[in-house]
C-alpha cells in the first residue's frame, strides 16, 4: 500500500537515519573501495554504496554541505557523516571525523554549520573545526530548525503519551503487558506510547539555546505526524515570529479513520494558534468509521474549503505573506491527488495553484523571481521532473530526463537550485540545475556530486528502454524494459514481472536498496516493470481505477505487459517467467498465483496482504481499508465493490496455487502484519508446493539492517536462479 505521502525516496532516506541513531556508534566507517571481479553489480556493492540524504546551500551560496550515509555489513552498522562541497564541484570534503553519526547539518551564518549529533545540536565552522554544543536536553533532540534571524529554534522532542496505552502501575516494573484503550496504539513498526511535540527556544549571542516552550502543551496530539513526519512539517515566517506547523488534531478511533490534518499558524510572542485550514466554528461531522469517506463526503467544494484531506509541509513565502502546503481534497484518501494550496495570511484566502496538473506535487520551494512563483518536482509518466508555476498559474515542464529528482532547494543566488536526482542506473546524488521559465528548453542540469562513482565505473550498465503497452481495455500503458548488461538480442534472458506497492506509488525511475533493478538486470535478468492502472503521473482517472477494484483491471493490466514482453519480444523466455513485488506488489504476487494459468514458473511476495478480511482489522492506519475496501466485511447488505474485494481474496483462490513461492516478511510490520506473510507460506505447504519463508524478526515493511539486507538479496536470488536458470 502507498506509505508516504512524501516521494519514496524520501521515505527511504528517513527511515535509514532513523535505522542509524537506534544503534550503537562505535565503529568508524567510511567509505567503501570495494573491487568488483566480473562487472557485475552483487548485493555487496548495492551495501558498499554511500547513500546521500539531506543538503543545505550556504547563505552565499559557495558551499553546499550535505549528510552521506555509510555502511558496514561485517559491524551490521551505519554512520552519517557530513560533508562540504564547492558549488562549482570542487574542494569536497568530509566533515565527521569520528565514530558517531551527524545528520540535518544546515547553516547559520555563511561560515557556521548546525548539525546533531548524540540527540544534541552542536556548530561547527564550515572546515569542521571549532565544535561547540548548542544544547543540552540529555539527547533528545530528534529534529531542529533555527529561525531567520538565528534568535529561535525549534526542537523536537518526545514526550510520553499514555492517552491510548495506559502506564504500568509503579509496583510492577517488570511488568511487560499493555493495556489498550483505544485505536492507533501502533504505528509503522512502534506501539504508541511517546509523541513528538515541537518546542522553541530562545538563541543566546554565543549561540547556546535556552529554556524550551512546547507550542502544543497539554495537547495529546502529535506533530510532526507519525510515522514519516520531520522537520519539513514545520517552518518559520520570514520575520521569525510565527510558526507554521502540521498537526492533525485527533486520537483514537477518530484518529485512525481520518486522513484530515491540518495547518496551524503559531505565533511565538502570544502563544496563540489558529488554524489556516478550517474556518472558525468549523464543526466536524459525524461518520461512520467502518465506511468510505467516499460514500459520505461527496462534496467537493466543502471539501475544498475545510481542507479535510492530508495538509502537509508548510512554507512561507520569501515577501512573508503567503504560506504555501502540500494539500489533498478528500479525507481517508491517503493517495488523493497532491496540490499546492496556497494561503494569504493578510486576507484569509485560499487558493490551489497546481489544478492544471494532473498529478501530484511531491516537493516545492518558493522563488522570488518575477517570472516563476513556486518550482516544483512531480511524476508524469513514470518520470519525476522539474516544474514551475507563474504569478498567473501558468504551469510549465523544466527539466525532461528518464531520471526521478528527488528534492530542491534554492540556492541564495536565487537563480539556482540544489536538487537530488537518481535513476535505474545510479543512485542520489546533488545536482545544481539553472531554471529557465520562459524557455524551459534552456534550463541547465549539471552534476555536483559523484559519490559512487569509483563503484559504478566498475560495473556493466543495463539498458532501460520504454514501451507502450495495449491494456485489454485499449489503453496505453507506460511498462520499462530493463536489459542486462552486455545485452544479446540473439539470446533468450529469464523474465520477472514486477509488480509495484502502494497501491498507488509510481513506477518511475527510482533507485531501491533492496528492489534494485540494476542488480536484477546484472543478475542475468531481463525485468517488465508496467505502470499499471492506479499508479499517480497519467491523470486522477488513471489512478483511481484501483480503489475498490484490486483484482480487476490493474490485475490485466500486469498480465498484459507481460504477455506483450512474452509474445513480442524475442529475447523474453516465456517458459522462464517470475512475479516478484512488495506490499500491494506482494498482495498482487498472492492473486496472480491463483490466476495466472501457468504463465510463471515461481513467485516471491515481500510484506504482502494475503487474507484482506483479516488485514482489514488487522492494519493500523484503518482509513486506508476503509477507502480501499469501501467498506467492513462484515456490512450486510455490502456494497459492490467490498464483496468483490473480499470475494477476490488471495486467500481463496489456493486451491488454483500450483507454482513455487517464496515468501518474504517483517514481524516488526504493522502496516501489513507479518501473519498475512505466515499464512501463505503455510498455505503454499499444505498444498504440496515448494515454499520458502523468509521472516525478518527486528525488521518492518522495509529491511533497513545491512546483514539482513545482504541476506535479503541472497536468498531473493537463490530461490529465482533455483526456478528460472
Amino acid at each position: 500500500m502507498r506509505i508516504s505521502v512524501t516521494t519514496l525516496v524520501a521515505v527511504a532516506l528517513l527511515m535509514l537515519a532513523s535505522n542509524v541513531n537506534a544503534q550503537q556508534e562505535d565503529v568508524k566507517i567510511g567509505k567503501q573501495n570495494i573491487a568488483m571481479k566480473d562487472g557485475r553489480m552483487t548485493p555487496e556493492a548495492l551495501w558498499a554504496m554511500g547513500r546521500i540524504g539531506g543538503y543545505s546551500a550556504s547563505p552565499d551560496g559557495q558551499k553546499i554541505v550535505y549528510q552521506v550515509g555509510y555502511y558496514s555489513v561485517k559491524a551490521n552498522k551505519s554512520q552519517q557523516k557530513i560533508c562540504i562541497i564547492n558549488s562549482d564541484g570542487t574542494g569536497q570534503t568530509t566533515l565527521t571525523t569520528g565514530t558517531k553519526s551527524e545528520t540535518d547539518a544546515t547553516w547559520l551564518d555563511a561560515q557556521t554549520i548546525a548539525f546533531q549529533t548524540g540527540g544534541e545540536i552542536w556548530s561547527m565552522k564550515a572546515d569542521g573545526s571549532d565544535r561547540r554544543q548548542l544544547t543540552k536536553t540529555d539527547g533528545q533532540v530528534e529534529g531542529f530548525k533555527f529561525s531567520p534571524d538565528r534568535k529561535k529554534v525549534i526542537i523536537l522532542k518526545s514526550i510520553p503519551f499514555h492517552e491510548i496505552i495506559k502506564e504500568n502501575p509503579k509496583d510492577l516494573p517488570k511488568a511487560t503487558g499493555r493495556l489498550v484503550t483505544d485505536l492507533m496504539y501502533r504505528h509503522w513498526d512502534h506501539y504508541v506510547e511517546s509523541i513528538q511535540h515541537p518546542f522553541v527556544g530562545a538563541v543566546s549571542d554565543d549561540g547556546t539555546v535556552g529554556e524550551l516552550t512546547d507550542i502544543l502543551e497539554g495537547e495529546p496530539y502529535e506533530c510532526p505526524m507519525e510515522p514519516f513526519g520531520g522537520i519539513e512539517q514545520l517552518d518559520w515566517s520570514t520575520d521569525s515570529k510565527q510558526i507554521a506547523y502540521t498537526c492533525r488534531k485527533k486520537t483514537g478511533l477518530s484518529y485512525s479513520i481520518s486522513t484530515d490534518s491540518d495547518i496551524y499558524l503559531y505565533d511565538t510572542d502570544t502563544h496563540q494558534t489558529r488554524n489556516l485550514c478550517k474556518p472558525e466554528g468549523y464543526v466536524e461531522p459525524q461518520i461512520d468509521p467502518t465506511t468510505s469517506m467516499k460514500y459520505q463526503k461527496v462534496n467537493a467544494e466543502e471539501n475544498l474549503k475545510n481542507n479535510v484531506g492530508y495538509d502537509q509541509n508548510p512554507k512561507f513565502s520569501p515577501d512573508g505573506k503567503y504560506v504555501a502546503w502540500l494539500s489533498m481534497e478528500r479525507d481517508g484518501y491517503e493517495a488523493d491527488r497532491q496540490r499546492l494550496c496556497c494561503y494569504d495570511l493578510t486576507t484569509g484566502e485560499k487558493k490551489y495553484l497546481t489544478e492544471s496538473f494532473d498529478s501530484n506535487v511531491d516537493d516545492f520551494v518558493w522563488s522570488d523571481t518575477k517570472d516563476a512563483m513556486i518550482y516544483f518536482i512531480g511524476v508524469w509518466h513514470a518520470t519525476e521532473n522539474l516544474y514551475a508555476i507563474s504569478w498567473k498559474g501558468e504551469v510549465k515542464q523544466l527539466t525532461d530526463t528518464w531520471t526521478d529528482f528527488g528534492s530542491l532547494q534554492l540556492m541564495n543566488n536565487r537563480k539556482q537550485l540544489v536538487m537530488e536526482r537518481h535513476c535505474y542506473t545510479a543512485p542520489a546524488d546533488l545536482y545544481i540545475v539553472t531554471p529557465n521559465f520562459k524557455k524551459p528548453e534552456k534550463t541547465t542540469v549539471s552534476q555536483l556530486t559523484f559519490e559512487n562513482k569509483h563503484i559504478l565505473d566498475q560495473l556493466g550498465k543495463p539498458t532501460v528502454q520504454q514501451r507502450w503497452v495495449k491494456t485489454t481495455d485499449g489503453k496505453d500503458m507506460l511498462t520499462w524494459i530493463i536489459l542486462p548488461p552486455n545485452f544479446d538480442e540473439t539470446k533468450k534472458y529469464p523474465t520477472l514481472l514486477f509488480c509495484e506497492g502502494g497501491p498507488q506509488s509510481p513506477v518511475s525511475q527510482f533507485w531501491s536498496y533492496r528492489w534494485n533493478f540494476m542488480i536484477m538486470a546484472s543478475q542475468g535478468y531481463v525485468i517488465v516493470a508496467p505502470n499499471r492502472r492506479g499508479l499517480p503521473g497519467f491523470g486522477q482517472e488513471w489512478l483511481e481505477e484501483i480503489s475498490g477494484d484490486w483484482t480487476g483491471q490493474c490485475m490485466k493490466d500486469y498480465l498484459a505487459a507481460i504477455d506483450d514482453a512474452a509474445n513480442s519480444l524475442p529475447y523474453v523466455d516465456k517458459d522462464r517467467l517470475g512475479a516478484v513485488g512488495a506490499s500491494f506488489g506482494g498482495f498482487s504476487v498472492y492473486y496472480l498465483a491463483g490466476h495466472h494459468e501457468k504463465r510463471f514458473k515461481c513467485f516471491i511476495a515481500h510484506d504482502g496482504a494475503f487474507n484482506l478480511a483479516s488485514m482489514y482489522l488487522e492494519t493500523e492506519e484503518n482509513w486506508f481499508s476503509n477507502w480501499e475496501y469501501d467498506e467492513a466485511y462484515w456490512h450486510r447488505p455490502q456494497l459492490p465493490n467490498a464483496k468483490k474485494t473480499y470475494h477476490d481474496s488471495p486467500h481463496k483462490y489456493v486451491e488454483n496455487w500450483d507454482t513455487p513461492i517464496l515468501c518474504i516478511h517483517g514481524e516488526k510490520d504493522y502496516r501489513i502484519c507479518y501473519t498475512q506473510g505466515m499464512q501463505a507460506f503455510n498455505a503454499a505447504r499444505m498444498k504440496g508446493l515448494e515454499a520458502q519463508l523468509l521472516i525478518f524478526p527486528d525488521e518492518n515493511h522495509w529491511v533497513l539492517k545491512p546483514q539482513n539486507g545482504i541476506l535479503w538479496q541472497r536468498t531473493y536470488f537463490n530461490w529465482l536462479d533455483r526456478w528460472l536458470k
